[in-house]
Parts: C-alpha cells; structure tokens; sequence
C-alpha cells in the first residue's frame, strides 16, 4: 500500500497513535481537489496526517488500513456524492465510528456538496448506496447506521 504521510512529533499523543489526523474520502470524487488540498494544508502545519494513495476499486480494505484508523486520533470524514457508493468507504466510516465509543478517538465529519440531510436519509447519496443493497445484503445494516450516525457528529 502506497500512503503519503506528514511528520510531527507529538508530545500531547498517547503512544498508540501513529498519526494525528485520519483522512477517508471516495477518492473519486475528491482525491485530487479538496482531500489533497486539505493534505497540503495539514502537512503544511506538521500535523501527521495518513491519506491512502492507493485505493483500488473494488478491494477490500486492508487489515493494515484498520490499523492505522485505529493509531490515528482524529479521523476525518469527508462525504461526497459518491461516498455512500464505495463499500471501501463505508467499512472505513464503520471502523472510524467503532473508535470513537473504544478508543475515544475523535472524528470531524466534512459535507462536501451533499447535505447531512441526504448521508444521514440515504437521498442524493442513496442512489449510488442502494446499488450496493444487492451485493452486499449483510453489511447495509451497519453501513445505513453508520451513515446515520455520522450526521449526528458535529465537525
């Protein structure tokens, strides 16, 4: 797996981070606008932050992956039109909110050109996640809660 990564040494971080900030985003819609964007803005400050470089379609997401949601103290979640699509996304999004209640690890939810209304309805979103009902049958209930869940985050 290819990730970029900024440095920072961290004094206030428990030694089971790894990094400060955690970036998850359909990489279609936003890799090389805003989550880049935001990337630079953040290595810029030093702020250790992991963005994947190298998701590929229809992969399942790696252990390793879990792993560095879980060393991570702030995740950031930035749903777009086709967020709700990927189901690489979405265990992601799953993950990220399982840390909050184990680890109390924080997460900032970012609307990019969707309303909370149409992530935390499956509207707009929905479309493309709805799709998805069909091949993956056993894990909409937690992806439909999770999406829920997520607009409920203030960020």
């Amino acid at each position: 797996m290819t990730s970029s990564s900024s440095s920072r040494s961290s004094s206030s971080a428990s030694p089971k981070t790894s990094y400060d900030v955690f970036l998850s985003f359909r990489g279609a819609d936003t890799r090389n606008n805003f989550t880049s964007h935001l990337y630079a803005a953040l290595r810029q400050e030093n702020i250790k932050t992991f963005m994947d470089n190298n998701l590929t379609r229809g992969e399942e997401i790696e252990p390793s992956l879990m792993k560095v949601i879980e060393e991570s103290e702030i995740s950031v979640v930035i749903f777009s039109k086709g967020f709700a699509s990927s189901p690489w996304s979405l265990d992601e999004l799953v993950k990220i909110l399982e840390c909050i209640e184990t680890m109390q690890r924080r997460v900032f939810p970012v609307f990019y050109y969707v309303d909370p209304s149409d992530v935390e309805e499956q509207t707009g979103v929905g479309d493309s996640f709805q799709q998805l009902a069909k091949q993956y049958e056993t894990s909409m209930p937690k992806w439909r809660s999770a999406l829920k869940e997520a607009t409920t985050l203030s960020g």
